[in-house]
C-alpha cells in the first residue's frame, strides 16, 4: 500500500491502518470535472456513496461509528474522513475494521472532488459496496461542493438552534435526509423539535427527517434501514 501511495504522488503516511493524505499535494482543477470522474468510477463499480455534512460537534462521527458497527458485516464499507487537522476521528472509525482514508484539509473548510478521486486510487474498490464521506464540520462550504456522491445527508443535533435549516439553507435544500441527533437530550434543552422540522420543510419539502440518539439507540434502526435500502437498490 505504501508503494501505491508513492505511485500516486501523494504526500502521505500510514498510521497503523489509517492512510493520511496531506491536502497540499492535491492537483488543482475544475471540481465539476473531478466529480464526474468520481461518479463514473463509483457507478461502474456499483458503489453507493453518501456525503455527510454537519456543523462541528453534531455527533456525525458517533453516528458513523454506530452505523458501521451495525452494517459492516453485511455491507462492505469504506470511509473518507475529512478534517482540517488530526486523525482523531479516523482512529475511532478504524476500530470498526473498515478502510479509512483521512484527508487533512489544513486551511480549507471542505473536501473537494479531486481529493475524493485521489482517495479512490487507494481504496480497494472491488470489495466495496458503500462509501461514506464524512465532510469537514461546516454547514456552509461543503454544501455547494459536488464530490461525485449519490446523495448528501445533513445532520444537526438538538444542541444547535432549531432555525439552522433557514440560516444555512443550501445544505438542507440539497440533502435527501436530515438526521437529527442527540434526541436523548431534548428533555434538558429548549430546542423546539417541531419548529425545526417546519423550518427544514420550508426549504426542502421532500426531505426525509430521521430522529436519532446514538446513546439511547432511538431511531438508529430506521437510519440503518434507510442506508441498507439505498445500497441494495443500487445493485438491482
Amino acid at each position: 500500500m505504501e508503494d501505491d501511495i508513492q505511485r500516486n504522488g501523494l504526500n502521505s503516511h500510514i498510521d497503523e491502518n489509517i492512510i493520511v493524505i496531506r491536502a497540499e499535494e492535491q492537483i488543482i482543477g475544475a471540481n465539476a470535472d473531478y466529480a464526474e470522474k468520481v461518479r463514473r468510477i463509483l457507478g461502474e463499480k456499483q458503489i453507493y456513496c453518501i456525503n455527510l455534512i454537519s456543523s462541528p460537534g453534531s455527533g456525525k462521527t458517533t453516528l458513523l461509528v454506530e452505523t458501521l458497527n451495525n452494517i459492516s458485516k453485511e455491507i462492505t464499507c469504506a470511509v473518507i474522513e475529512g478534517d482540517q487537522q488530526t486523525i482523531n476521528d479516523a482512529r475511532r472509525i478504524s476500530e470498526t475494521g473498515v478502510t479509512v482514508i483521512q484527508i487533512n484539509t489544513l486551511q480549507s473548510c471542505h473536501l473537494n472532488a479531486n481529493q475524493i478521486l485521489e482517495s479512490l486510487k487507494i481504496i480497494p474498490l472491488e470489495n466495496i459496496q458503500l462509501l461514506i464521506i464524512e465532510n469537514v464540520g461546516n454547514l456552509v462550504c461543503p454544501a455547494s461542493m459536488d464530490l461525485g456522491e449519490n446523495e448528501k445527508i445533513v445532520l444537526m443535533s438538538v444542541t444547535e438552534g432549531e432555525d439552522k435549516p433557514v440560516k444555512y439553507p443550501l445544505a438542507f435544500t440539497l440533502a435527501n435526509v436530515l438526521v437529527i441527533t442527540k434526541t436523548d437530550l431534548l428533555p434538558y434543552l429548549r430546542f423546539d423539535l417541531e419548529s425545526c422540522k417546519q423550518y427544514t420543510r420550508s426549504v426542502n419539502e421532500h426531505i426525509q427527517i430521521i430522529e436519532t440518539s446514538s446513546f439511547s439507540q432511538a431511531g438508529i434502526s430506521k437510519w440503518i434501514t434507510y442506508i441498507k435500502k439505498r445500497v441494495y437498490d443500487l445493485g438491482k
